[in-house]
């Protein structure tokens, strides 16, 4: 069985959990399956070699094209290019060892530009439905690309859908009117580097050196963007900064998205406040052990990875009663209503006197296991 994969989400350096989820599925499915072929596929005016993830098993092969991303866009979107037909033209032309290449699915592992004939099964994960729920959290252009693309029409077309939880399994069953037999819940895996906490070392000195970290801090990792409640969040702290807290800073980590100005501007103007950037990734676990507390109020999830990491490093976590992070943390977390900032002030508090440590059982987080159930739908 020839299975296509389109990797154009692990083209950035800065990975999100998209980028996570993609590499960590797929690093689990070429360990265990020896029987298909995956073909990975990636579009890019620019050298981004540096950047996407080099599998070296027999049965992984690569196809790319030097199109500029946005005319190669704009000719999927109008059905002149079809992806999969591309896709066995550049095999048939390569020197892959390959009994036929004809495609039997297309998997997609986060929406994109996706044209398709009608003889390939197309595969499609769903994240969330945030862009339908919290429209004002998206700038103008991203609106746009997502009216774009019409994932209501892609669901609809797919032939088997994706979701990392049951939360978004409905979300997408009663948004685009889609029979949850179509869909299918693979709950996304615990990176290995989380799964061994016991025995991690770090050097303190330097962790906090790299990221200049206050000596006590509460932690929020995730992307800079209005979804995240980052605003909301400091609102909170601000309230109880001082009496509650003294000297306990907060620190905002991650890549900035989009509309993050407002975020920016708050951080700048509240004391104990600092935004620290992007974090390396072997750098996580350090800073989710060395913090007070994660915080993580967000209004929206389709599956929420920081949480669940900073409940395998032990590290006590508030987080919103919305969505999948419920679903995600168990009673692992204190759970807070996100639009009431005195209701995440309160968490504050209430945490700040009592940091006992979390756990979270991590057998069921197993990218193995969710390699395995995706193999379970194709064959």
């Amino acid at each position: 069985m020839n299975i296509a994969i389109d990797i154009r989400c692990l083209m950035h350096k800065e990975r999100t959990g998209v980028g996570e989820y993609t590499h960590e599925l797929l690093d689990a499915l070429f360990k265990i399956d020896t029987d298909h072929n995956f073909i990975l596929f990636y579009n890019s005016w620019g050298d981004v070699s540096d950047v996407i993830p080099v599998w070296d098993q027999k049965n992984v092969h690569y196809v790319i094209t030097r199109w500029p991303n946005k005319i190669f866009s704009f000719f999927v979107w109008l059905r002149i290019i079809k992806l999969d037909k591309l896709v066995e033209k550049r095999l048939k032309n390569s020197h892959a060892k390959m009994v036929t290449t004809a495609l039997d699915y297309f998997f997609s592992p986060n929406l994109n530009f996706t044209s398709l004939s009608q003889k390939t099964k197309h595969i499609i994960t769903i994240h969330d439905l945030s862009f339908e729920f919290f429209k004002n959290c998206y700038s103008l252009k991203r609106r746009l690309w997502h009216r774009i693309l019409n994932p209501r029409k892609q669901c609809r077309n797919a032939d088997v859908i994706l979701t990392p939880s049951e939360n978004t399994k409905r979300d997408v069953s009663e948004v685009y009117d889609v029979s949850e037999h179509k869909i299918s819940v693979v709950i996304p895996g615990l990176s290995n580097k989380f799964k061994n906490m016991q025995h991690e070392t770090f050097d303190e000195c330097a962790i906090r050196k790299k990221y200049n970290l206050p000596q006590k801090y509460i932690l929020f990792l995730g992307t800079v963007e209005p979804r995240k409640n980052i605003v909301g969040l400091i609102e909170a702290y601000k309230n109880a900064y001082g009496q509650k807290f003294g000297t306990c800073g907060l620190v905002i980590a991650g890549a900035r998205g989009w509309k993050y100005n407002s975020i920016i501007k708050a951080v700048d103007r509240t004391p104990g406040v600092v935004y620290i950037g992007y974090v390396d990734a072997e750098d996580k676990s350090a800073l989710y052990s060395l913090s007070e507390m994660f915080v993580y109020p967000s209004l929206y999830e389709g599956f929420g990875f920081p949480v669940l990491e900073a409940c395998a490093c032990g590290v006590p976590v508030i987080t919103s009663n919305r969505s999948s992070l419920p679903e995600v943390v168990g009673g692992s977390a204190y759970l807070v209503d996100p639009s009431n900032v005195y209701d995440i002030e309160k968490g504050l508090t209430r945490v700040s006197q009592n940091t006992k440590s979390t756990s979270v059982c991590t057998e069921q987080f197993d990218w193995a296991v969710s390699a395995q159930k995706f193999l379970s739908l194709v064959t």
